[in-house]
């Protein structure tokens, strides 16, 4: 193998695959990003065996090709070194099968590698008809309800995000029983096979931050596994075994008060008033609505307290005492792009329901906090 490259189309490529390296790899060879140069040209895989992401840069794109080959280069040092090259264009030339020297006119690596015998063999097979969405529409699905995956091992399949696909409908949700966010949006072409699978949360969040612009993604379902396609990239990700619980029912649909306010505002004193209880666990607020006010407050016995008020809009019976988690309600609320929202209650028991006032395809539920 011997080619040179030029520096700022590798890195793009580098970027994103080396996404797909896991610190928790038992496979030393998977510690590696895997070079496979050919005529047509270079392709650069990682994989943790969960997921594994593959990047293909055309022979057009690569200033020129001598001899071609594979090689395993470790993931540890690769990104840093070509990052901090002094010139744009880098060479590679393979010394033997686990040796490289990386090179400009300025300077030289000669880096040990790891065996291109022991990769695992992956295969990144597409469908015929793959279900096509915008990528800037799949990042915002992803971006407004991934933060509420769960991080605990206790129920593992809440660690992951359940995206749902029935007809024309593509429906996205993520709770860890704390919180829950929901999401859906219209697909061009209805699937003719309904989909309902759980993809973990690490990779779907490595997928989002890959996701740049308005070209088309491909998702190739399978059994055990989903592959995205979008434009040089291949993102193959296990799917977590085990059913999704039906949430449905946990998101009421009638409601004894509901408020209208801006965004801004109410962000602005969650945020304030969580300053006195921000090292706590729960970091707890409590919210008070009477007489078409509504009053915000946070207690620390060992600093002090604090009042915040917010202009509302709701009915005159309106009344409740309910406090809940700041952190959790500004995660929502970062996720509402508009300004007039909805805040919808029934008691200090029951769910905390977040919308927009004019965008019904995104919902935002947060659990109370019992504070007595």
């Amino acid at each position: 193998m011997k080619f040179a490259i030029d520096k700022n189309i590798l890195l793009e490529n580098l970027n994103n695959v080396i996404r797909g390296i896991s610190t928790k790899n038992v496979i030393p060879v998977l510690n590696g990003i895997k070079f496979e140069l050919k005529d047509t040209g270079l392709t650069l895989t990682a994989s943790d065996s969960e997921l594994t992401i593959e990047s293909f840069i055309e022979s057009k794109f690569i200033r020129n090709i001598e001899s071609t080959g594979t090689i395993i280069i470790s993931s540890k040092y690769i990104l840093d070194i070509i990052r901090k090259m002094p010139s744009d264009v880098i060479n590679f030339e393979m010394m033997d099968s686990l040796k490289i020297k990386i090179y400009s006119d300025f300077n030289q690596y000669n880096l040990n590698c790891l065996d291109p015998s022991e990769y695992p063999s992956i295969k990144l097979i597409s469908h015929k008809d793959p279900i096509t969405i915008k990528a800037n529409v799949l990042k915002e699905l992803i971006n407004q309800t991934s933060f509420a995956i769960s991080t605990q091992e206790l129920r593992p399949i809440l660690t992951g995000l359940n995206m749902k696909i029935n007809g024309d409908i593509f429906e996205v949700i993520a709770t860890d029983s704390y919180r829950l966010a929901k999401k859906n949006i219209k697909l061009d072409v209805p699937v003719e096979t309904d989909v309902n699978i759980v993809i973990p949360g690490k990779n779907i969040t490595e997928l989002e931050h890959i996701l740049v612009d308005d070209e088309d993604v491909y998702m190739n379902v399978f059994n055990n596994r989903v592959l995205f396609q979008y434009k040089n990239i291949k993102f193959q990700t296990n799917i977590l075994s085990g059913s999704y619980p039906n949430t449905s029912n946990l998101i009421p649909t009638e409601f004894e008060i509901i408020v209208q306010t801006k965004k801004s505002e109410f962000m602005g004193a969650v945020d304030r008033a969580a300053l006195l209880t921000q090292g706590k666990d729960k970091n707890i607020i409590k919210m008070k609505i009477e007489n078409k006010e509504m009053i915000i407050n946070s207690y620390a016995s060992e600093i002090g307290k604090t009042e915040e008020r917010v202009a509302i809009d709701t009915d005159e019976k309106s009344n409740i005492d309910i406090s809940f988690s700041a952190r959790y309600m500004m995660d929502a609320l970062k996720t509402i792009k508009d300004e007039d929202i909805l805040i919808l209650l029934n008691n200090d028991v029951k769910p905390i329901v977040l919308k927009s006032l004019t965008d019904e395809s995104l919902i935002q539920l947060i659990l109370p906090i019992k504070t007595y």
